[in-house]
């Protein structure tokens, strides 16, 4: 096997154990997944596991690292549509939250919330690869704001960094509230009260 293939099917290993433990940690969380479930499940000995993560917590810091490069890579995606206004694409983006969760299409949405709820007084470096990834999402949508601010949708005084904390903050909050009483109440309201306040901003 030549080197490029081999590296190539080193990869392909990492990311199925990684996509593997995503999917079991969504269903069941991180701290109750024992590692031989994932490897039965990825269908890979114990020693190809530890040949790539050091432990289960290095482990969980890739999947954190890797869940947030895809997510962030969306964001960019969604927020740099320039056919919408810099208003509307955040309300694509807030809307497209609420209507997955909806549709039990949460994964990608789910997973940060899911594992900042469970290991962040239980693992630091886990903790602070959730906080790099989360102020990421809050200073791509802070990018956003200001686009619209300069474009008049927002208030030319408007913070946009502590607006765009704030409609985080209150999504991943909902988020969680939605996990708890196992309907997305939660979420809709978050979704009236980020139109109501994209809305009063740019009439002000």
């Amino acid at each position: 096997m030549t080197t490029s293939a081999s590296k190539l099917n080193s990869n392909d290993t990492r990311e199925r154990i990684l996509a593997t433990g995503e999917q079991l940690i969504l269903g069941k969380g991180f701290s109750a997944l024992g590692l031989s479930e994932i490897l039965s499940a990825a269908a890979v000995p114990k020693g190809s596991f530890y040949h790539y993560f050091a432990s289960k917590e290095a482990f969980g810091v890739a999947l954190i690292e890797r869940y947030f490069q895809e997510y962030h890579q969306q964001l960019r995606t969604v927020f740099s549509d320039q056919r919408h206004t810099p208003a509307n694409r955040l309300l694509q983006y807030f809307e497209f939250w609420l209507s997955s969760t909806q549709h039990s299409q949460c994964h990608k949405l789910c997973l940060a919330v899911k594992l900042a709820a469970e290991v962040s007084d239980l693992s630091q470096t886990m903790r602070l690869a959730l906080a790099q990834g989360m102020q990421t999402v809050i200073e791509l949508i802070a990018a956003v704001l200001d686009e619209a601010k300069q474009q008049g949708e927002l208030r030319s005084d408007q913070d946009v960094q502590h607006l765009a904390t704030t409609l985080y903050g209150q999504w991943v909050g909902a988020s969680l509230l939605t996990k708890v009483y196992l309907q997305t109440a939660p979420l809709e309201a978050a979704w009236i009260q980020t139109q109501q306040l994209l809305q009063a901003e740019s009439s002000q």
